[in-house]
């Protein structure tokens, strides 16, 4: 990390048990999240809890998607919020995905406030670090969200790039995040910016971006989905996990 940058904040889950709600909040519930999603969100352990590895004093946080009847759900899982928000720097994740048909895990960034437009979503934008659906979990995919452009006028920018061994090895997945442009990479420890996904300029949405005010980030797994689930649910594969060594968040000094 270049000395320009100063870690600000961070999560290592160095330990047995519970997510630590001095900085996560949890999403609860299902209805379909939107995108016509299967799980039902919960805060429980057994959807999302911190597990040292093996012989070591090094954790990681384990979100787990689950095949069990849960008020009305056929699945479970878990969607974190940091309860801290930034405006620019650099989010890195430490991340190694799940794979089976029917999983959505993503890593990315909401507003935490309305403060432009007459809906929350898409006026204030989302930033989608990564994403990655089961049945193609080699491909890494990062998008912008804004009025202008989003997934539902089909014109939200985005990208994605094969990468072999992101289902069996960890990945460092990249914001960076600055006054005029976002960018999004994935790598590892030896070159964590080692490939650009995706590059947004302000010059590209000038009049609608929304991306001057502060935003938190989510960790989550759905189940099914317009997306996730668009070539059905292997329903053999849970439970399913997303392992997340460390949460770091960095501002210039």
């Amino acid at each position: 990390m270049k000395a320009d940058w100063e870690r600000v904040w961070e999560d290592n889950f160095d330990w047995n048990g519970g997510v630590d709600k001095n900085k996560w909040d949890f999403d609860n519930g299902g209805g379909g999240w939107g995108n016509q999603e299967q799980q039902f969100y919960t805060a429980r352990n057994e959807n999302a809890r911190c597990e040292l590895f093996p012989n070591s004093a090094n954790g990681r946080l384990i979100i787990e998607a689950r095949k069990e009847n849960f008020e009305n759900s056929r699945f479970t899982s878990a969607r974190l919020k940091s309860k801290a928000s930034w405006t620019y720097g650099r989010l890195q994740v430490r991340a190694k995905l799940p794979t089976g048909r029917g999983l959505w895990p993503a890593i990315w960034m909401l507003p935490v406030a309305q403060s432009y437009g007459s809906q929350y979503w898409p006026d204030n934008g989302e930033i989608d670090v990564m994403e990655q659906v089961g049945f193609d979990p080699n491909r890494i995919v990062s998008s912008v969200h804004t009025k202008a452009n989003n997934h539902m006028l089909n014109s939200q920018p985005t990208n994605g790039v094969q990468v072999s061994d992101a289902t069996t090895n960890f990945k460092i997945y990249t914001l960076d995040w600055n006054v005029n442009k976002l960018e999004m990479f994935v790598g590892d420890e030896g070159n964590p910016l080692g490939q650009r996904i995706l590059v947004w300029d302000k010059q590209n949405d000038w009049t609608k971006w929304p991306f001057d005010k502060p935003f938190f980030a989510l960790l989550n797994i759905a189940v099914g989905g317009s997306w996730g689930g668009a070539k059905g649910i292997d329903e053999g594969i849970f439970p399913a996990r997303m392992e997340i060594d460390w949460v770091h968040y960095y501002q210039w000094r």
